[in-house]
């Protein structure tokens, strides 16, 4: 897979999250896979333009609810509910769009879907890609995966 298909993501991640109060934000694991095996909660946002394809940001459902309390300064997400799923849906929206913007840094042009997120066990998700980078992220201990599939990438 070509590194400058994702990197973009990855630096979205690293400029996203500490504004909105994480303090450390790392990589953790990389690995390769056919499809997108999630846990939880699951939220895929479409890939058009100069390239194509899928990213799919996963989380646990408790990672899930952590993260959407720092999103909502600190309030106790007892249960993943709209509001909950509102946060998540959203931080996904801004770390894509984020990702655009630094694609376009590097002279690629993307245009992105609206979220679309899904929830449940041991879901497997099926994208256009034949392979999908999935990158293990850590925002101060909490685990998510970046999901990442681009068409016709080796």
């Amino acid at each position: 897979m070509d590194v400058s298909n994702v990197n973009p993501f990855l630096q979205a991640c690293t400029l996203v999250l500490p504004q909105l109060g994480f303090s450390s934000v790392k990589k953790v694991n990389l690995t390769v896979s056919s499809k997108v095996n999630a846990q939880g909660v699951a939220v895929s946002v479409g890939i058009i333009g100069d390239i194509k394809g899928t990213v799919v940001y996963n989380f646990s459902e408790d990672n899930a609810k952590k993260i959407a309390s720092k999103m909502m300064m600190g309030m106790e997400v007892a249960v993943f509910d709209d509001m909950a799923q509102s946060a998540i849906s959203e931080l996904t929206n801004m770390l894509t769009a984020n990702a655009s913007i630094e694609f376009s840094k590097i002279g690629k042009n993307i245009n992105i879907s609206t979220p679309t997120l899904v929830t449940g066990k041991e879901l497997g998700i099926k994208v256009s890609s034949n392979k999908v980078l999935v990158v293990e992220m850590e925002a101060d201990g909490v685990a998510f995966f970046v999901n990442i599939g681009i068409d016709g990438d080796a």
